[in-house]
């Protein structure tokens, strides 16, 4: 049985990667949502909750026993130390469950899967495990005013995220493969992955 190809694919807010990671999912790759699955640990009833409980107070729960988000954020902004300690409990579970996701990938004989990680190149981990890696990118301008428009956040908390990010040298850097997507259309993009998609054999 042929091994299957383990692609990274990371990209800044608002370049477009969890749109590629959509398109690659229709041509038979099998998805792996490092984000989603973060989520997931820290929504109603996920099994982040009650260690982010006793680290940082009942106040960072809301009331339907979900992270608040909002007031975290605030918090890691005016305090670094706290994304470490957030991460420090979120990580290993969104490791578990990669890993099953990976496992049943491969027992279904997908020939490729994709890990959607957005935070890939800051991680120092996570280069050893895949093939290749596939940067999405665009002109920061572009990122900031499709962050803007699809979250409805001001341009400077956009610049704040993007600057808690790898500089797009740094991500251009640990890239094996680069999909520029500034001023594609949906359907010009789509013939752009699809291209990337024969080419990892899908």
């Amino acid at each position: 049985m042929q091994a299957a190809l383990r692609l990274g694919l990371t990209g800044g807010i608002g370049s477009g990667k969890s749109t590629v990671a959509g398109m690659l999912a229709q041509h038979g790759a099998a998805v792996i949502d490092a984000d989603a699955i973060s989520r997931q640990t820290t929504a109603t009833g996920g099994a982040a909750i009650e260690a982010i409980r006793q680290t940082f107070g009942p106040e960072f729960i809301t009331t339907d026993g979900a992270l608040d988000r909002e007031r975290m954020r605030e918090r890691v902004f005016r305090d670094p130390n706290t994304r470490r300690q957030l991460e420090h409990i979120v990580h290993p579970l969104v490791g578990l469950e990669t890993a099953r996701q990976t496992e049943a990938a491969l027992a279904e004989g997908r020939r490729c899967i994709v890990f959607d990680v957005p935070l890939l190149v800051e991680s120092s981990h996570w280069r050893t495990r895949l093939d290749q890696v596939l940067v999405v990118d665009c002109h920061p301008e572009r990122q900031i005013e499709r962050v803007m428009q699809r979250n409805g956040l001001p341009r400077e908390t956009v610049m704040a995220i993007m600057a808690s990010q790898a500089s797009r040298q740094v991500r251009l850097h640990a890239a094996d493969l680069v999909l520029c997507n500034d001023g594609l259309t949906l359907d010009e993009l789509a013939m752009e992955v699809e291209q990337i998609a024969v080419r990892f054999g899908l």
